[in-house]
């Protein structure tokens, strides 16, 4: 392999040639990208050697030269064999010879070094399948890659000196919240109640911080809505994935170069709203879109979204103050009862010191109001010993009744996933 780095670079620049020549697209024409690449490596690797034959030397040099162009022109180059780890959680690039990866909530320090135009080529290619853009007027930028990463990368001089890139892998895709029962994330007895709940109709806001699993909870409690359903869901970048047969998904697009044509998460959610949906799903709230969420729970769509916040306490507190950012003409006292009335549950999830993540606390909002603070009933919390049932219940029980629930003795059972699955079906 003394010859590999020559090999590679004299076959990648063959390989560009005759991309180039064909006019082929290595994302979207990769089964012909693929037959060159290995073409164009064996007459190299063969030629260089000397030799007429495949012999078992030369057939891994030239192995090991395919893999490794394939990388650079229909993959991300370097950072390719973390893609192709399933264990790999999260990568970023903090400058071109620190590149990091996670591994089950732990984060280490990879042997890859990459050069400065190497990084701003991988971030163009990465971009190019997204149409989204980087540049000095627009020096951050949120996009999704093809296998559902998110990519997220800000230029100097926003930064220093180099170009941050983080790219966060989806790598758990459950199809229903049964299948974090596994992974320690939430008890069957909690599992059967939040199903229980989605199919009810509850209004459901998942809580937590970075990495914390909010999204792949709200992918999970998706599996259980039922098929006659139609979902919209609205995000800043698509992250959502469900198999239901009758689901939208949208997402917000940036300014052009000339200033217009910017799509807000806000105005997704009202676009949303004269779809027909019978459930609203909002990727994350943040801003003013929070309060047309609102509106919308309270008019009885039933909704489910995302939100950073450290408890279901101090979610709560956040969904009361985030609408106020939609203008000075939505006063406070309209918001905490509205709050109160129209959000059912609160599910809060984090990670441990060992990075697993698990649900803390499953809080219902009671409905009542005492000088300005919602009152909470935890129904599910954990106190260092793992989520056990709490005192509270759900306030709504009424919801629970028409899809065929008893709310007693679905929080009393420990099992009653055989009749959650029956009426989910």
């Amino acid at each position: 392999m003394r010859h590999h780095a020559q090999w590679c670079e004299r076959v990648e620049q063959r390989v560009r040639d005759e991309v180039r020549s064909l006019r082929l697209d290595p994302m979207h024409d990769g089964t012909q990208v693929a037959g060159l690449i290995e073409r164009i490596s064996a007459e190299v690797v063969i030629g260089s050697s000397g030799a007429e034959t495949m012999g078992p030397s030369v057939g891994a040099d030239v192995a090991q030269v395919v893999q490794t162009v394939q990388h650079s022109i229909c993959g991300f180059g370097p950072l390719q064999p973390f893609f192709d780890d399933d264990s790999v959680e999260e990568i970023w690039i903090n400058e071109p010879g620190r590149v990091f990866i996670a591994r089950a909530g732990t984060s280490e320090l990879t042997p890859v070094v990459m050069t400065a135009t190497a990084v701003r080529d991988v971030v163009e290619r990465m971009l190019r399948w997204s149409g989204r853009r980087l540049d000095l007027s627009q020096p951050f930028v949120d996009a999704t890659l093809p296998d559902g990463s998110r990519l997220h990368v800000v230029i100097p001089d926003v930064t220093r000196e180099h170009w941050a890139i983080n790219i966060r892998r989806f790598v758990v895709r459950p199809s229903s919240i049964h299948d974090l029962v596994a992974t320690g994330t939430v008890t069957s007895h909690a599992a059967d109640f939040l199903a229980a709940s989605v199919v009810s109709g509850a209004n459901i806001v998942i809580a937590g911080g970075t990495q914390a699993g909010k999204t792949t909870l709200l992918n999970a409690l998706l599996g259980s809505v039922p098929a006659r359903e139609r979902i919209i869901s609205c995000e800043e970048v698509f992250e959502v994935r469900c198999q239901h047969p009758d689901w939208i998904a949208m997402q917000t697009r940036d300014a052009s170069l000339e200033g217009t044509g910017e799509i807000p998460l806000r105005r997704l959610v009202r676009e949303a709203l004269r779809m027909r949906p019978t459930r609203l799903i909002v990727g994350e709230v943040r801003q003013a879109e929070s309060l047309d969420l609102l509106v919308a729970m309270n008019s009885g769509m039933p909704a489910m979204s995302t939100l950073h916040a450290n408890s279901a306490r101090e979610a709560v507190t956040k969904l009361c103050t985030l609408p106020l950012l939609a203008g000075q003409n939505i006063p406070g006292d309209f918001v905490v009862p509205t709050v109160a009335s129209s959000v059912d549950l609160v599910v809060h999830t984090a990670t441990d010191r060992n990075g697993r993540r698990q649900i803390r606390e499953i809080a219902a909002l009671t409905g009542r109001v005492e000088s300005g603070t919602i009152e909470l009933a935890s129904i599910f919390t954990d106190h260092g010993h793992g989520l056990r049932r709490d005192r509270g219940f759900p306030a709504r029980t009424e919801h629970y009744r028409r899809h065929g629930f008893d709310v007693a003795e679905l929080l009393a059972s420990e099992s009653s996933a055989s009749s959650v699955r029956r009426v989910a079906a």
